[in-house]
């Protein structure tokens, strides 16, 4: 057999959380809801599936390579240039892509962990040094660690915002002084995956600081509030240079005719994007006296899900719920063996979920 690189010793395989259909055959259950992925509970824009209907006809032809519609919509949208702007199958091609344009071999990368696990793995699939900082004790990017840590062999630093899986956020007073510090010659990668249930008066605005910073970029996706999960299509901002770079090793093709069509019409429906913003804003209310009432310590979040300590061996308590027809996140994974990553759901949703939970305690 043919020798792998060696830095693959070093890679675990990213783990998905288990599909519905999986669950319902290996346990013969009817009804399982999915509560580990971080999805969007109403599923997607009406205006995008009839989009995509109305496409199907023409699954015989390439993708338009470079999303020039979505192109175009998105920057007016922003209030961004287009040559600002470039599209991946989900944020974590780009996350990819990043590494690939900006890591040598030997480079160092600054991530928070735990934090999203692409980080660390595309830093290694470059032969470059992952940095690992720990979150502070808020369990918040630790951002005076992020600081006394970079060296003169620092290439890029991840900043995931809302941090996945805790739910916290840095500020926008925070950010601004941090990159105040950080020296432009490193790319300092702002994923903002969750953006849209984490606006408001503290979070950054961070498309204002791109004339500023010119070493900034900024990934979002339409995988979470937008409920395009299934489709894999994500986005970066940033300076017209970086954007160059990151052109030259983008894949031709990358994001299917599909995943085109259903955000430019989710683009659109500012309706159903804030009927998932206030769903999110009442689960996460409920989920929060549930845990209260349960004498459950969380984290408050800023995302679409919460993470809560339930003072059971996690991996157990996931099987445990399995068994019940709920899905949801082990924390083993990310260090926090008695914690679950919960997806904060529709109210009928919460409720089962709860009442489930509560016969785990028992």
């Amino acid at each position: 057999m043919p020798e792998q690189r060696h830095i693959l010793d070093k890679i675990q395989p990213y783990i998905p959380g288990k599909p519905i259909s999986h669950v319902q055959k290996e346990l013969g259950l009817k009804n399982v809801i999915k509560m580990a992925s971080n999805e969007n509970p109403l599923g997607c824009s009406p205006k995008a599936t009839e989009a995509v209907r109305k496409w199907a006809e023409n699954m015989a032809f390439y993708p338009d390579g470079s999303c020039s519609e979505l192109n175009a919509a998105l920057s007016t949208k922003l209030g961004v240039k287009q040559d600002q702007l470039i599209f991946g199958a989900g944020s974590d091609q780009i996350v990819e892509m990043i590494a690939q344009a900006y890591i040598n071999p030997r480079d160092e990368s600054i991530m928070p962990i735990p934090s999203f696990p692409r980080y660390e793995t595309v830093t290694r699939i470059m032969d470059g040094l992952p940095v690992e900082l720990k979150l502070d004790r808020n369990y918040r990017v630790d951002l005076p660690a992020f600081s006394a840590s970079i060296t003169d062999k620092t290439r890029v630093i991840w900043i995931c915002n809302p941090n996945n899986p805790t739910g916290t956020i840095i500020t926008k007073d925070e950010q601004t002084a941090f990159l105040d510090y950080v020296p432009k010659s490193v790319l300092v990668v702002l994923d903002e995956a969750y953006f849209e249930y984490a606006q408001g008066d503290i979070y950054p605005n961070s498309i204002e600081l791109l004339e500023k910073y010119p070493n900034i970029i900024i990934l979002r996706t339409f995988s979470k509030a937008f409920g395009l999960a299934g489709l894999r299509v994500g986005y970066a901002i940033s300076s017209p240079e970086i954007i160059s770079s990151l052109n030259k090793v983008r894949a031709p093709f990358n994001v299917n005719a599909a995943a085109q069509v259903a955000a430019l019409a989710a683009l659109s429906d500012d309706e159903f994007l804030y009927l998932s913003i206030k769903t999110n804003l009442l689960g996460k209310q409920l989920l929060y006296k549930e845990f209260s009432d349960l004498g459950l310590q969380y984290i408050p979040t800023h995302a679409n899900f919460v993470m809560v300590n339930i003072n059971l061996n996690s991996q157990e308590a996931f099987s445990a719920l399995l068994r019940e027809g709920v899905i949801v996140r082990p924390g083993i994974p990310f260090g926090m063996p008695d914690w679950i990553r919960v997806t904060i759901g529709t109210s009928d949703e919460n409720k089962d979920f709860i009442l489930k939970l509560k016969n785990i305690l028992k």
